[in-house]
């Protein structure tokens, strides 16, 4: 990861780029890596997390099986996917508009959401623990 500019993580897949679009861009399959619920209604996806945390997130850009962009806690979050020659996906996530001393938490925070993104789309594995009481907030990094 950079320390200065936007944070960048890349990510390999097995999975091809369409079935990885899909599950960023499909409320259920958000649900099983991203967020408890994260369903969207006119262009505007509404995270839920465990927590109680709520946020909306307008759909910026959707551009199947490329590009999937969205505003997330007032940041912008950039998902680009190239498909590796070999059927798998190359997924660079670029995170821009953000506070710099937000940088270290939002760093951890997209490792939360693309670690499990891999479990979810290569594997089928939800890798969350989906127990309210369990949450992020109580250092449980399978919130």
């Amino acid at each position: 990861m950079n320390e200065a500019g936007p944070i960048r993580w890349r990510l390999h897949l097995a999975s091809e780029p369409t079935a990885v679009f899909a599950a960023l861009d499909d409320p259920g399959s958000r649900s099983r890596f991203w967020a408890d619920e994260a369903p969207e209604v006119d262009g505007t996806i509404r995270f839920r997390f465990a927590n109680g945390v709520e946020t909306d997130a307008p759909v910026l850009t959707r551009e199947p099986p490329t590009t999937w962009v969205i505003g997330y806690f007032d940041t912008r979050a950039a998902f680009r996917l190239e498909d590796d020659g070999h059927g798998g996906t190359d997924l660079t996530m670029t995170c821009t508009e953000f506070d710099e001393v937000d940088r270290a938490s939002l760093a951890a925070g997209w490792l939360n959401v693309l670690l499990p993104l891999k479990a979810w789309v290569d594997h089928g594995v939800d890798l969350h623990n989906h127990d309210p009481s369990r949450t992020w907030d109580d250092g449980y990094a399978d919130h």
